[in-house]
């Protein structure tokens, strides 16, 4: 055998031996439920649910249902949820952010993704069934197993997006069961007065100098897509609260997190009509919106429960609603007849959203250097109290709360943070609570993944650090992690390019040795809205890249039982400055993008470009729009304690100089000018440029590297023009 085959054998064989290490002590563990022994053994986590689903059984048997549907959203399809939407938290005491439960009169099971499988079983008493996966064909073949013929499965409409209640109803269909909408919430007809109280926080306007544009200009431009669409839509429904919220610059508090409320827009051709509680509306948000008034202009005000039965008069005419099904309910979409609907997966304000135009870039890329200070001091007070022994995880989530709320125009974090150390950071998602938090250690991996809400913007980040010597495996691990980063952020690629087409980029260097991560590798974010804001990102239903838009870039790798790592940024899509774009476009007028991607150290051009051939110069110089590439505008170094200098090619020492100098020269006036003089000389330690020599070494190898990655390129968008 070849040596190197012997070296694949022994990776594969050690692989499969530390992967099946935490498997066997997980049955060890004792804060994971125990339903097979007499009695059930439960963690003290878990929710006693008897009794509620005692009472939902009665509230079925009195609507002649059999079982009974609930999800973890609510009317606007949300991820994010405020806690009087948590029926299905309430119902099951499980608190993670997504998952699935069926109720019959005698059974109930929960179907989440991997993820929450070890949150759920810790939370879930026994009660109920732990489905690992999320297809609704898995939920759809267990209703059937557990339904009998002849019987009803119910849901309530209005939480239940158009393409979930078509896979319910294909499931079903021709198996003798019926799937019956009832409008009247069960869940919430058993949880009573106890179900928290409806949102009732100001809704306020945005200030001008935080907005791109005005509500007026954003009208405009949405009817101007009307007015140009071949099917000439009279009116646009929108249903997802960020659209609501964008599209007249208001924002609210109703939704822990996301400063957004509960709200429906009928935007027309000749009217407006809000659907949202007018009474808290604050006296600046009621005037700008009735300023117009009459007129195109005017936003009328409706009751927010109205919105059904206003859709539903409005499509008695002859017109044509434009909806995008994505944040569209089933009950709203069945009150309009098809013949009368325009569907699209995003509405036109979703994907103008998308898009940010030159002032929000610049408002994003000013909350990020402000949020840039909030962590490096986080990271500098840890450096201190760690090895005093002084800090957990959830101590250490407050403590960078807290610096965050202290920097200008912060309205709080943008989800809870995650701040896990050891093996609870091999959990993905892990976010401490005041009862359970691990004491951080200099001998431990801590990840720290955190973000806030500002004025001008919306943030996320991840650092993952060791105060102590880390072993070969992690430094291999965390490096690798970071070589995906770079990889893709330093990325140079077609205009009209899906995510999921580049995303391998940044898993390469984890394939290369076997390793990989289960989550996506960005998502979209927002102006002051949500952090993960759709339809930007890697995932095949995002769309493409264009530039203007932001998405986060964050590999990441877990090694169950044992430590996690993650490495995320926020990246702007920029135009790049290839050698194409300069011999075909400068001539013509065009200017470079600004940023971390015009040029690599001293002026040189951007490493790792070929040559262009003379087909691809002859499409420049005949109209095609320049490539893309992404600006990074988090700006907080990466752990150097943890960077195995041998394994990056002379190309990524390059890019993180670079990145270092942006951070110094956007960062460092900033901690002057808030006097953080201590936070300033650790940030200039902290960015010190890297040897190239280190690099030397291993450059034949990053050569290589630099080949493969090309060719897989290539390999990549053949397919995808094919």
């Amino acid at each position: 055998m070849h040596p190197l085959q012997w070296i694949a054998a022994w990776v594969l064989l050690l692989h499969g031996c530390a992967v099946d290490r935490p498997l066997q002590a997980a049955f060890a563990r004792t804060d994971i439920r125990d339903c097979s022994v007499d009695p059930p053994y439960l963690p003290p986590t878990a929710t006693n649910t008897t009794a509620r689903l005692a009472a939902l059984r009665g509230t079925m048997r009195a609507h002649g249902v059999h079982a009974y549907i609930v999800p973890s959203t609510d009317a606007h399809m949300s991820e994010y949820i405020a806690e009087r939407d948590s029926r299905l938290g309430w119902l099951t005491g499980f608190t993670g952010s997504a998952g699935t439960v069926v109720v019959t009169l005698d059974k109930a099971a929960l179907w989440t993704d991997s993820r929450y499988w070890t949150q759920a079983e810790r939370q879930l008493d026994c009660n109920w069934e732990l489905q690992r996966t999320t297809w609704t064909e898995s939920i759809g073949l267990w209703i059937l197993e557990a339904v009998p013929v002849g019987e009803n499965i119910s849901l309530d409409p209005f939480l239940f997006s158009i393409d979930t209640w078509n896979s319910y109803s294909q499931a079903l269909h021709g198996s003798g069961r019926t799937l019956l909408p009832i409008e009247t919430n069960l869940v919430d007809q058993v949880w009573g007065d106890q179900r928290p109280p409806p949102a009732s926080g100001e809704i306020y306007s945005l200030p001008a100098a935080f907005t791109g544009s005005s509500w007026q200009e954003k009208v405009a431009g949405i009817r101007q897509q009307m007015e140009q669409h071949v099917r000439r839509p009279t009116a646009v429904l929108l249903s997802g609260l960020e659209e609501t919220a964008w599209l007249f610059n208001l924002r609210g508090d109703d939704i822990p997190y996301n400063p957004v409320f509960y709200s429906y827009t009928l935007l027309t051709n000749t009217s407006i009509s809000l659907f949202v509680n007018e009474t808290r509306l604050s006296a600046a948000a009621r005037q700008s919106l009735r300023a117009g008034c009459p007129g195109p202009l005017c936003v009328e005000l409706q009751e927010y429960g109205q919105a059904s039965a206003h859709l539903r008069r409005y499509a008695q005419g002859n017109v044509t609603i434009w909806l995008g099904t994505e944040y569209t309910t089933y009950g709203l979409y069945s009150v309009i007849p098809q013949e009368k609907l325009l569907e699209d997966s995003y509405s036109p304000v979703m994907l103008a959203k998308a898009v940010k135009n030159a002032k929000e870039q610049e408002l994003l890329r000013a909350a990020h250097v402000r949020d840039a200070v909030a962590v490096i001091q986080y990271l500098l007070w840890l450096e201190k109290m760690v090895p005093q022994g002084q800090v957990d995880e959830f101590s250490g989530a407050q403590h960078v709360d807290m610096l965050r709320q202290a920097q200008e125009h912060s309205h709080g974090p943008s989800f809870q943070s995650i701040s896990a150390s050891g093996l609870n950071a091999a959990l993905a998602h892990y976010s401490p609570s005041n009862r359970s938090s691990r004491k951080l250690s200099v001998d431990e991996m801590y990840l720290s993944d955190t973000g806030g809400q500002y004025l001008d913007g919306t943030t996320d980040i991840t650092r993952t650090v060791h105060w102590g010597v880390p072993t070969p495996l992690q430094k291999e691990a965390y490096t690798r992690v970071l070589m995906g980063n770079i990889d893709l952020s330093r990325l140079v690629f077609p205009p009209n390019t899906a995510g999921r087409t580049v995303e391998s980029f940044a898993r390469r260097a984890l394939w290369d040795v076997g390793l990989n991560y289960g989550h996506g590798t960005g998502h979209g974010i927002g102006n002051f809205l949500s952090v993960h804001e759709w339809p930007v990102g890697f995932q095949s239903n995002n769309v493409p890249l264009t530039a203007g838009m932001f998405t986060s870039i964050e590999p990441g790798y877990y090694r169950d039982g044992e430590f996690g790592i993650r490495i995320e940024d926020v990246a702007l899509v920029v135009e790049a400055q290839t050698k194409v774009a300069q011999w075909g476009w400068a001539g013509r007028g065009g200017t470079a993008p600004g940023g971390l991607h015009q040029t690599r150290g001293g002026g040189t051009p951007q490493a790792g470009l070929r040559a262009p051939n003379a087909t691809s110069l002859r499409q420049h110089q005949s109209g095609e729009k320049p490539f893309l590439t992404f600006e990074v505008v988090s700006l907080v170094p990466y752990d150097r304690n943890l960077i195995d200098l041998s394994l990056l090619s002379p190309e990524h020492i390059r890019y993180l100089n670079a990145y270092y100098e942006t951070i110094r020269a956007r960062v460092g006036p900033e901690l002057q000018r808030q006097r953080l003089e201590e936070e300033y000389r650790w940030l200039q330690k902290s960015t010190e440029p890297f040897p190239l020599g280190s690099a030397a070494a291993t450059a034949a190898t990053a050569t290589l590297g630099t080949l493969a990655l090309a060719s897989l390129l290539s390999a990549l968008l053949t397919g995808l023009q094919a």
